[in-house]
């Protein structure tokens, strides 16, 4: 009964180590190859907390990075110190290599902070430019105006 009872749990350890294997050959797909020199720009993924938008834009089409930062120097093997600047040096300054991506000389996809006022939290006040377009949405027992 021993015997059987080893068998058994040798047998899930072997499973549990071809999942394991497997993820890991997954994960290093994304991120394995990836070195940056000191010196390089590249650009710092945003993550706000859930369900706060991402300088006025919500879901798929939000900007993800922040303006491209220099790279101090390399701390251990996937992970990188920044120069931050002072509005955002609250913040520590070292990042791992999945939070990184390189910077492509392209100013569609960046957004300049220091016109966006951001505290400790990463949150920040909206302000409305112009209002382009009114609609009221009729659901089955109300009205929802948008604008």
């Amino acid at each position: 009964m021993v015997r059987d009872a080893l068998d058994k749990v040798k047998l899930i350890q072997d499973c549990l180590w071809i999942v394991q294997s497997r993820h890991r050959s997954y994960a290093d797909m994304k991120v394995c190859g990836v070195a940056f020199m000191d010196g390089e720009k590249i650009l710092l993924l945003f993550l706000p907390v859930k369900g706060v938008m991402r300088f006025g834009k919500k879901g798929k089409l939000s900007l993800r990075f922040i303006v491209p930062f220099e790279i101090l120097k390399g701390v251990g093997e996937g992970a990188y110190r920044l120069t931050l600047p002072p509005m955002i040096a609250g913040l520590y300054s070292v990042f791992h290599v999945s939070m990184l991506k390189k910077y492509h000389e392209d100013k569609s996809h960046i957004l300049d902070f220091s016109t966006v006022q951001l505290d400790e939290n990463m949150i920040y006040e909206e302000e409305s430019v112009a209002i382009v377009d009114r609609q009221v949405r009729k659901l089955r027992s109300k009205d929802v105006p948008s604008v």
